[in-house]
């Protein structure tokens, strides 16, 4: 069969059903929809940093046999991946690190598939050499593939990729029947210590709820991408994704998104935004108008747990940072990416780099596990480490 590659300026550029038919794309960020709805909304592109370069292998009828989102980047803003030293290092030897290779999902650290195919799996290899004989063509400095699981880890592999790891805390669903059944399985101080921070928020009044991405107007959305931006400010960075651009996915992938609404008294006093599949419940944004005891536990966690254990997803992972979600019941969980380099030189080196850091994370993540707040005796005692 004749395969045709061809690298992509936009995701518009390639058919939406036959992008969302391969594998993968189930999940809500590899959607066309997202992808497209990131385009036409400026969070990504030239201005941002962000260039598409999407890769795509058609057959001779020009169906699209496999994919993979794929960006031409100019910083290192918005992957959660960290590479800054890396640059500063090809600074100092007067050699450009950026533009870079990057297939990823912008502003998402969520881990899931990344080389999308049909139908033919061998279609992975493929997609792997062609993006690293364009970083070749190109003469840019590197290709790196965030957050990868599975099939495409065992293809990068294979490619000679160097692989970093990294840790995240993600709860996992025991068959719990509701909450109490979750605190049933911590010990009695981390029991008692959850029931008076959800006490706190059921004396305050504040009322809770669920909408599903068409539920939600356009007054209300720029309300919660308002208090939203409050998070990212105070932490000194501006948002990636921009109120038109949550309208937009409110419209195109309703059924993938969730926001969390929370009233009291004078209105609207904070908000988290959530996406889902079918097998797992993930974090994204979260904002307040004002400081409220609890209030970041119950809307960023607690809620989350509750709704994964109504509608019976396996797994919550509520977003970056924290040994505070440890505690929480949420355990240390091994994220992977691959990178390859141009330069040999720098190549040996960077392996020199993640061979000490690996030893680090292994170290981090034994540590974090024993901090688990599980009872010993559990017969659910979550898993530590994946």
């Amino acid at each position: 069969m004749a395969l045709h590659i061809q690298f992509c300026a936009s995701i518009d550029a390639l058919d939406a059903g036959q992008w969302n038919r391969l594998q993968g794309a189930d999940h809500p960020f590899l959607r066309h929809e997202f992808l497209s709805a990131l385009e036409s909304n400026a969070c990504v592109g030239e201005a941002s940093g962000w260039v598409p370069h999407h890769i795509a292998i058609r057959d001779g009828k020009g169906v699209l046999q496999a994919a993979a989102p794929l960006y031409l980047k100019t910083h290192s803003w918005g992957e959660f991946v960290f590479d800054w030293s890396w640059a500063d290092a090809y600074q100092q030897y007067g050699l450009p690190y950026y533009p870079k290779l990057v297939c990823a999902i912008p502003f998402t650290p969520v881990s899931g598939s990344r080389l999308m195919v049909l139908d033919d799996v061998t279609l992975r290899g493929d997609l792997v050499r062609a993006i690293l004989d364009e970083a070749r063509s190109l003469q840019i400095s590197s290709a790196h593939f965030l957050f990868t699981t599975g099939d495409d880890q065992a293809q990068l592999a294979r490619a000679g990729l160097k692989r970093r790891s990294d840790c995240r805390f993600v709860w996992r669903n025991q068959n719990y029947n509701n909450f109490a059944d979750f605190l049933s399985e911590l010990t009695a101080s981390r029991r008692k210590k959850i029931k008076r921070e959800r006490r706190k928020i059921l004396e305050s009044g504040i009322v809770f709820q669920w909408l599903s991405g068409d539920e939600i107007d356009a007054g209300l959305w720029r309300t919660v991408c308002a208090l939203c931006e409050q998070t990212f400010f105070l932490r000194g960075h501006r948002p990636y994704i921009t109120p038109d651009c949550f309208i937009d996915l409110g419209n195109r992938i309703p059924e993938y998104l969730k926001v969390l609404v929370a009233r009291n008294d004078d209105g609207v006093c904070a908000a988290a935004v959530y996406f889902h599949d079918a097998d797992s419940l993930y974090g994204r944004y979260w904002g307040a108008s004002e400081f409220i005891d609890s209030l970041h536990f119950e809307a960023c966690y607690y809620q989350g747990i509750e709704f994964c254990i109504a509608n019976g997803l396996s797994s919550f992972d509520p977003g970056t940072q924290g040994e505070h979600k440890l505690i929480r019941g949420f355990a240390p969980t091994r994220t992977w990416s691959w990178h390859w380099f141009l330069d040999s030189r720098f190549a040996d080196a960077i392996q020199s780099y993640l061979d000490r850091e690996r030893v680090q994370i292994d170290h981090y993540i034994s540590m974090a596990s024993s901090c688990l707040p599980f009872r010993r005796d559990s017969d659910s005692n979550q898993e530590k480490t994946t």
